[in-house]
């Protein structure tokens, strides 16, 4: 591993700031979370998506925006971690067993080949071919065929109310529907309930005890892979056929129409599948996520919705944040990919961007912490000022799996001025082959940073100079709910995680549980969009402090693949990654700057490494005179934002003149960025840029 590139750090000891802990006081963190869940809201990565397909060809009902960012913390699940310094930890609910995850990874790339090979392309056909309005008539045709299985199954459940909404649902649109072709009932109200024999083994007592990826079929367990067998031989189309049975000839027992089944499934498929590929490409281990949501998706525990402590109203605000995802479900398929050389490692990273048709300013973007530039966030940014004339380049954050593997010299991100160096190099490689295929199309150039990107941009907006003028430097730095103090933020964090602790131990176990089964039900009982989540104080902040804690699982296990320092027991390279997550999971954010990011930093060409030296270059009060003495410079913030004290607003307030300081009173940590308010803040500060071009259609 090379020393770290001494141009790149040198000189961040020039400021100063008050010697408070470092470990104590300010704030500071990204926040990779929001695409992630995921993202968690990025694991709440479910944004009006529906990314957990029941099968490839047959999905799970769509997800509501909220649950699919949730389905991150999914991934928590079954892992038990003790949390820095805390004697007591965080002890959570465990997932299916998974005795098969070396065969069932690979399963799931085959099955994400697939997708990516076969169903996406074609369903682009498909899609051009078979209007939206006959795509939803063949799905409401094929789901009222299939009433037979569900009725059956209600009824074997005791649901005795469904049964007779099941049975409203059938009649009315098999007659005003025509056969089924328009689903009048729920125009006309009637509930849409839903069954299957997995589930009804589950209401009869059986636990699953192996999770199973199915060729084809994807996620789903030894219950469900059985109860999937009977979903099938409860088909009416099975036994329907024009013909005979012939001895000899097994397959003619099968109705021929059966196959209209697989029609009806691709056709679901078809306008899913896009969401499915962002998921699985933007996703640092996509199985991982799935996996651990299964088992509370498909959970057969009942739920308790109340609400039994106080509300956190900045914590509920920030889980907000999983609203704000791209409109336009083909808005990221007319994305161009490609990618660039980095010179330090000499390796291809990838960027995505939208081009307008003619001249026009360009607006890069970098997400919070850990995120892909596929990520909820970094998208609806990307839509966002597109369609107001603005070319789009998205690239993934610097703690991302990718940006590290591809364009980091350094074993492990955290370290500012590092960080900083490396995403303005590749930045500016990524601007050079952009203006060298477009001529003339690219105008004045943005960098806008949401969360920890925000917190980069603040910092390369602090040292144009430093960095010398081969490199890239912006007309516009634009900083979305952007950290001030890396170390304070990290340690916040690690407070959220441990926010359970609050709760008797004799009762955190189930406490937890139910938490994980309130996010589950969300999806099948999404709230009103006046109501407020069903989560109080204490859940609300674990939840996000879950998120965060799997995008450092992540940090960490792809840091530790690269440049392996010992402290982990288990296989980093194994297909089994179960042992090594629950290892990984074990480790705060505390823990990541001093047992591995500050050795790393001593061994690499700054022995004299400290804590508080770190605390000091990751302080964005550091680099005060380079911000202060920059008008190119915008800020929008959040009053309540969990990762910003009043001593980093006061500080925000000086240093940045009001002109170009956006301070809104509620949001919590970009839980506002859906609002037209804020988004018409976010198009104001890049105004003066040039005349932005006619969005492309």
């Amino acid at each position: 591993m090379p020393a770290i590139p001494g141009g790149a750090w040198a000189g961040w000891r020039t400021g100063t700031h008050g010697g408070n802990s470092p470990w104590s006081s300010g704030s500071g963190c990204g926040d990779g979370w929001v695409g992630r869940l995921p993202a968690v809201t990025a694991s709440f990565r479910p944004q009006s998506l529906n990314l957990l397909p029941r099968s490839l060809l047959s999905t799970v009902p769509s997800v509501v925006g909220l649950v699919l960012v949730f389905t991150s913390f999914t991934r928590l699940l079954g892992a038990v971690g003790g949390v820095g310094e805390v004697a007591d930890p965080v002890e959570l609910p465990p997932s299916i067993p998974d005795p098969l995850e070396p065969l069932n990874r690979v399963v799931w790339e085959f099955n994400k080949g697939l997708m990516i090979a076969v169903i996406q392309p074609t369903s682009r056909v498909y899609r051009y071919v078979v209007v939206a309005p006959v795509r939803h008539s063949i799905s409401d045709f094929g789901r009222n065929l299939t009433f037979p299985g569900r009725l059956i199954n209600e009824a074997l459940q005791g649901r005795w109310t469904d049964t007779r909404e099941e049975s409203y649902r059938f009649l009315c649109n098999t007659t005003a529907g025509v056969g089924g072709l328009w689903d009048v009932a729920t125009r006309w109200g009637i509930p849409k309930p839903d069954a299957d024999f997995g589930q009804t083994f589950g209401r009869w007592g059986w636990s699953p005890d192996c999770f199973l990826m199915l060729p084809v079929f994807g996620p789903s367990s030894d219950r469900d892979a059985l109860g999937l067998a009977a979903d099938t031989a409860a088909n009416p189309l099975l036994y329907i056929s024009p013909y005979k049975p012939q001895a000899g000839r097994p397959f003619s027992y099968l109705g021929p129409y059966s196959y209209f089944s697989y029609l009806v499934s691709y056709n679901r498929l078809a306008d899913s599948v896009n969401e499915s590929v962002r998921f699985s490409r933007a996703e640092p281990d996509p199985y991982s996520e799935i996996q651990r949501a299964w088992t509370f998706l498909r959970s057969n525990r009942v739920v308790d919705l109340s609400v039994e402590g106080a509300r956190d109203e900045a914590s509920l605000e920030t889980i907000d944040s999983i609203y704000f995802t791209h409109q336009d479900p083909e808005f990221p398929v007319r994305a161009r990919n490609r990618s660039v050389s980095i010179p330090t490692t000499g390796r291809r990273l990838i960027y995505t961007y939208w081009l307008q048709r003619g001249a026009a300013p360009v607006v890069y973007i970098t997400p919070g912490l850990g995120a892909h530039r596929l990520s909820p966030a970094s998208l609806a940014l990307a839509e966002l000022v597109f369609k107001h004339g603005y070319t789009a380049v998205c690239v993934s954050s610097v703690f991302s799996s990718e940006f590290m593997e591809k364009a980091s010299a350094a074993g492990l991100p955290g370290f500012l001025p590092v960080d900083g160096h490396e995403l303005r190099v590749a930045l500016t490689e990524v601007d050079r082959r952009l203006r060298a295929d477009h001529p003339g199309r690219l105008g004045q150039a943005a960098l806008v940073g949401c969360s920890m990107g925000g917190f980069h941009s603040l910092f390369l907006a602090a040292n144009e100079e430093g960095d010398g003028r081969s490199l890239i430097r912006f007309d516009r730095y634009v900083a979305i709910s952007a950290p001030v103090r890396l170390l304070h933020g990290a340690e916040s964090l690690d407070e959220c995680y441990r926010a359970p602790l609050n709760w008797p131990a004799s009762e955190r176990a189930a406490k937890l549980e139910n938490l994980f089964l309130k996010v589950a039900a969300l999806e099948h009982l999404p709230p009103a969009a006046e109501s407020p989540l069903p989560f109080d104080a204490t859940e609300s902040r674990f939840l996000i402090g879950a998120a965060f804690r799997l995008v450092l699982r992540d940090i960490v296990f792809t840091s530790q693949q690269r440049h392996d320092q010992g402290l982990l027991q288990h296989s980093l390279f194994s297909l089994r990654r179960d042992p090594v997550y629950r290892e990984i999971l074990r480790f705060s954010y505390r823990d990541y700057f001093e047992r591995l990011l500050i050795p790393y930093l001593q061994r690499h060409g700054m022995p004299e490494t400290s804590r508080e030296s770190v605390a000091l270059a990751t302080d964005l009060r550091t680099y005060s005179t380079g911000l202060r003495g920059n008008p190119k410079v915008r800020v929008i913030s959040n009053q309540n934002d969990f990762l910003l004290s009043a001593e980093d607003l006061d500080w925000l307030r000086a240093t940045v003149s009001p002109a170009r300081f956006r301070l809104f009173p509620h949001g919590g940590h970009m839980g506002n960025l859906s609002t037209a308010e804020v988004q018409t803040a976010i198009l104001e500060s890049l105004e003066g840029l040039g005349t932005p071009g006619a969005a492309s259609r």
